[in-house]
């Protein structure tokens, strides 16, 4: 029998990718996006295409039950899809901060909600949800994003042992920077935060970051991400959680340091970032 595997936010970078590496291994798989078009050439190789907005009851329903009158079962259901507006936390608009927190959260907690009575019933399936390094260790200027992605993690933990008689799994992937279009969009949001006049220190070294070419320091490729998420869903018993990368394999061992400690480190690496030698360094 083949197993199916619905994922979300595949119009590029980890999505896609995850996509593909289901596919190669030999699963139904239901590649979906908030716009169809961005997914056409994954259609055309072979995934089952659909429009879902992880924000729309009915559209996660009408693919849930598509898979399911298709199939009569859904064995894995991978909540990828992400929004971040970086920015201090007094600055990013309360809009937005709804916005990260109805994509980041609800999203996946929408789709599980509808996914999770199936695997139930059958006594079997994996819940993977994408989160984040900054899911564990928050950072200044992604404070938002990191709640969002914190309360992805506590909810993950609680849900592990609450579906644990019924032998479904619930995983937590949790990349480091990833070389996608994912950041280049989140740069450019930040642009348009309103800015209070309060931490122009921040902005100033976001700006000196992105001046260093070369991307995320420490960036992965997608098919990293993809193919752990892959593994994931093909043990018996996977993990609770899966860093991908060393950026995230380091957050392992930074956030269990006080608290004090990381707010002198963050601290320190902001002074140098804003220093007239830095400036010239970069510039």
């Amino acid at each position: 029998m083949t197993e199916t595997v619905l994922i979300t936010g595949c119009s590029s970078g980890i999505g896609r990718e995850t996509a593909l590496s289901f596919l190669a291994d030999g699963w139904e798989v239901y590649a979906t996006a908030r716009n169809p078009a961005d997914i056409e050439t994954l259609g055309d190789k072979g995934c089952n295409i659909a429009t879902l907005d992880v924000t729309e009851d009915d559209d996660i329903e009408r693919v849930v039950g598509e898979i399911v009158d298709d199939h009569g079962h859904i064995d894995c259901l991978v909540n990828n899809a992400g929004y971040a507006q970086p920015g201090p936390v007094e600055d990013v608009p309360i809009e937005e901060v709804q916005a990260q927190f109805d994509v980041n959260v609800y999203g996946p907690l929408r789709l599980v909600r509808e996914a999770l009575p199936h695997m139930r019933e059958r006594g079997k399936g994996t819940i993977v949800n994408v989160s984040s390094a900054v899911g564990r260790v928050s950072v200044p200027g992604m404070g938002i994003y990191s709640g969002s992605k914190f309360a992805l993690e506590g909810i993950s933990d609680a849900l592990r042992s609450e579906v644990d008689d019924y032998d479904v799994d619930v995983v937590l992937v949790e990349p480091g920077p990833v070389d996608t279009q994912f950041y280049v969009r989140a740069n450019g949001e930040i642009e348009g935060v309103e800015r209070s006049g309060a931490y122009e220190r921040f902005y100033e070294m976001y700006g000196d970051r992105q001046a260093i070419d070369g991307g995320m320091p420490g960036a992965v490729h997608p098919k990293e991400v993809a193919d752990t998420i892959l593994d994931s869903a093909n043990v018996q018993h996977p993990k609770a959680r899966y860093p991908v990368g060393t950026v995230a394999e380091l957050t392992d061992y930074v956030r269990i340091l006080p608290a004090e400690w990381l707010d002198k480190g963050y601290g320190a690496i902001s002074s140098l970032t804003s220093s007239d030698w830095a400036k010239k360094f970069l510039g």
